[in-house]
């Protein structure tokens, strides 16, 4: 098996668990709008489809940066496990207050331990950590330009994600905030 289908297979388990555990959330008190829904998944879907799709159209995207070497290859392979996980695990802990688009669900909890303790945005860093496993394993362009959208996605929702919580949560989440890093975590 090659490096590049290891992490394939790393991310067909991630939409596995993805597709199982939706089947089990809180049913939901308030959904954000279709514009807002939009303003991020353009971005999110092609940062993903970018790196992860096995052939892209344009040219220069397919470009190599650099020849794929068996200790990238490792440490990619690597990096993409751990933020697979690390994003699993933090959908998982996460229960049946996830949703995909920015909800509030009804009796929706705040989760500040587990991966939450470390970050607000736990399954958004194993993400991003995971496609830079991916990006290094694939060696071409494509795959750091699909990072640096799927981010900008990601950081677009979780700004709308963050007024959401602070309007429901108030000083409980500001405090939250203070002293909890959004995708990386705060070192002091």
């Amino acid at each position: 098996m090659s490096a590049l289908q290891l992490c394939n297979y790393l991310w067909l388990a991630l939409l596995v668990v993805w597709a199982v555990s939706a089947l089990a959330t809180r049913q939901t008190q308030t959904r954000e709008s279709l514009a807002s829904r939009l303003s991020y998944s353009v971005a999110t879907v092609g940062g993903f489809y970018l790196t992860l799709s096995s052939d892209v159209p344009v040219t220069w995207l397919r470009s190599r940066l650099f020849a794929v070497h068996p200790t990238v290859e490792f440490l990619g392979m690597a990096l993409t496990a751990v933020g697979v996980g690390f994003s699993i695990w933090a959908r998982v802990y996460l229960g049946s207050n996830w949703s995909g688009s920015v909800t509030v669900k009804v009796g929706h909890q705040l989760v500040r331990t587990g991966p939450y303790r470390w970050v607000r945005h736990p399954i958004y860093t194993g993400f991003l950590l995971g496609l830079l496993g991916t990006a290094l394993v694939r060696g071409q362009v494509r795959g750091f330009v699909g990072l640096v959208v799927l981010y900008v996605g990601l950081k677009i929702k979780s700004k709308i994600e963050e007024r959401t919580m602070a309007g429901v949560f108030g000083r409980h989440y500001e405090d939250y905030s203070r002293t909890t890093g959004a995708i990386v975590p705060r070192l002091i």
